[in-house]
């Protein structure tokens, strides 16, 4: 897995692991969550981000950034088996730049390409209380708008109740105590155990189309 793409076959299913990330923490979770992913024989992640906008207009960037994971288009979206989407907390809500993304997806919303296939969020925030869980919910409802199926992160998983950092049953989240981008072993825990219920779910629905 790399952070330009981690498929080693054009033909394998993978998840889109799709995230914007300022400072390095939500960047951080969505690699966790990659490998959990990556864990599951038979199917594949493939990191992907998206440009930032300007407070006036959309900021003119290259279309292939100088590092890290490359910006995600539609065909990365429609072809995808499931989606992991992350951003960090902007009061409560997710980043305007992901946003602003996922407004330009009615093309395939209009052909239902995403209708019935897997997803998750997962979130990065500041401080404890900083709306963590209205950051998920907010990424979920355009989720749900294209059909798609939401899973979050169930308590028979240990560490969400033993987690003091981040970890939510509306999916992996990540407390960056004074700008901590650093992941706990809880966190840790709790993104590849998220990677691994996408990456099954998404086989399982792979294998009942199939059938």
């Amino acid at each position: 897995m790399s952070a330009a793409t981690s498929t080693s076959s054009n033909q394998a299913p993978y998840i889109l692991v799709l995230f914007y990330s300022r400072l390095g923490a939500t960047k951080a979770l969505a690699m966790q969550i990659a490998r959990g992913i990556e864990q599951t024989h038979g199917i594949e992640a493939r990191l992907r981000t998206v440009p930032s906008v300007s407070p006036n207009t959309q900021t003119t960037e290259p279309s292939i950034p100088d590092d890290g994971a490359i910006f995600c288009t539609l065909e990365d979206l429609e072809n995808c088996a499931g989606i992991a989407l992350g951003s960090p907390t902007r009061f409560g809500n997710m980043a305007a730049a992901l946003k602003y993304f996922i407004d330009s997806t009615s093309p395939l919303w209009m052909s239902g390409a995403l209708s019935g296939k897997p997803a998750a969020v997962f979130t990065s925030t500041g401080s404890m209380h900083g709306g963590q869980e209205t950051t998920l919910t907010s990424m979920m409802l355009p989720l749900l708008h294209h059909g798609m199926l939401v899973c979050g992160l169930p308590y028979t998983e240990p560490a969400l109740s033993d987690t003091r950092t981040g970890g939510t049953p509306y999916g992996a989240s990540h407390f960056a105590e004074e700008g901590q981008i650093k992941l706990s072993e809880h966190e840790i825990s709790l993104c590849q155990t998220q990677g691994k219920r996408l990456a099954r779910f998404a086989l399982a629905l792979l294998q009942t189309n199939q059938t």
